[in-house]
């Protein structure tokens, strides 16, 4: 428990730090705890997914960048404070995707999972 915990702070600060601009949002994806099965880490994953995809979007409609901030920044406090987000969040993304495409431990078995998923077998 006490893992999980940790991991959904990391993703808070990850998910800060891409908003503000710190980092780019691919470093943020690139660092988020490998492997995870927890769904709201997924879903702050998939979250940030679209922030980069929406970037054009974003330049042109600051009502949908505002609105969008504003999400992220709901998602980061409460991954942060260790609760899980709100159902419709998490359903939202599963409706989409099965999971997310968050990177692979490096470990042999890390790069079999990453290998079979580039031949998208798993």
């Amino acid at each position: 428990m006490e893992k999980d915990k940790e991991e959904r702070l990391l993703v808070s600060e990850l998910v800060k730090k891409a908003l503000i601009g710190f980092i780019p949002v691919r470093e943020a994806l690139l660092k988020f705890p490998p492997d995870t099965k927890d769904k709201n880490i997924q879903a702050a994953f998939h979250a940030l997914v679209h922030l980069e995809a929406d970037e054009d979007l974003r330049k042109r409609d600051l009502d949908y960048r505002e609105e969008q901030d504003e999400y992220l920044e709901l998602i980061s406090q409460i991954l942060a404070s260790g609760e899980d987000l709100p159902d419709n969040i998490i359903r939202n993304y599963e409706k989409y995707y099965k999971e997310a495409d968050i990177p692979h431990a490096k470990t042999a078995i890390g790069n079999i999972k990453s290998f079979l998923r580039y031949l998208n077998l798993d």
